[in-house]
C-alpha cells in the first residue's frame, strides 16, 4: 500500500478543515435565528447564501455580521445564568442557610463578630 506520509498529512488537514467549517456552519445558523435585529426576510436571505453558496455565505456572514455575533453569544449566556440563578430549588436553598449560619458562627468563634451581631444575623439569614 503506497500511501506517503505528505498524503496522510494533507488528507488530515482537509478532515479537520471540513470539520471546522461544519462546526462553523452550524454556529452561524444559530446565530441567524437567535438575532433579533434581521426581520424574517434577512434570515431567509441570510440562510439561503449559507446554504446555496457554503463557502462564500459563511465567509460573508462572518464579515458582516461578526461583530455582533459575540455580543449576541454573551448576551445568551448571561440570560441563562440569570435564569438558572433564579431557580433554587429549597434543597439548594436550606444547604445555602445551613452554610451561612455556619459561617457566621464561626465568625463569633473568631472573635470577628459580637454574640448581637451574630443573633442578629442569624435571624436575617434565616428568614430571608
Amino acid at each position: 500500500m503506497d500511501y506517503p506520509l505528505l498524503s496522510a498529512f494533507w488528507t488530515m488537514m482537509l478532515f479537520f478543515g471540513f470539520m471546522l467549517w461544519l462546526y462553523l456552519l452550524c454556529v452561524i445558523i444559530s446565530d441567524i435565528f437567535r438575532s433579533h435585529d434581521l426581520s424574517g426576510w434577512g434570515k431567509a436571505g441570510w440562510l439561503t447564501a449559507v446554504i446555496i453558496l457554503p463557502l462564500l455565505g459563511v465567509l460573508a456572514y462572518t464579515i458582516f455580521r461578526g461583530d455582533s455575533m459575540g455580543q449576541r453569544a454573551v448576551a445568551d449566556a448571561q440570560r441563562q445564568q440569570a435564569l438558572q440563578q433564579a431557580f433554587r430549588p429549597s434543597a439548594v436553598q436550606a444547604h445555602g442557610v445551613a452554610d451561612e449560619v455556619a459561617k457566621l458562627a464561626d465568625l463569633r468563634r473568631n472573635g470577628e463578630i459580637s454574640e448581637e451581631d451574630y443573633q442578629r444575623a442569624k435571624a436575617r439569614v434565616l428568614t430571608s
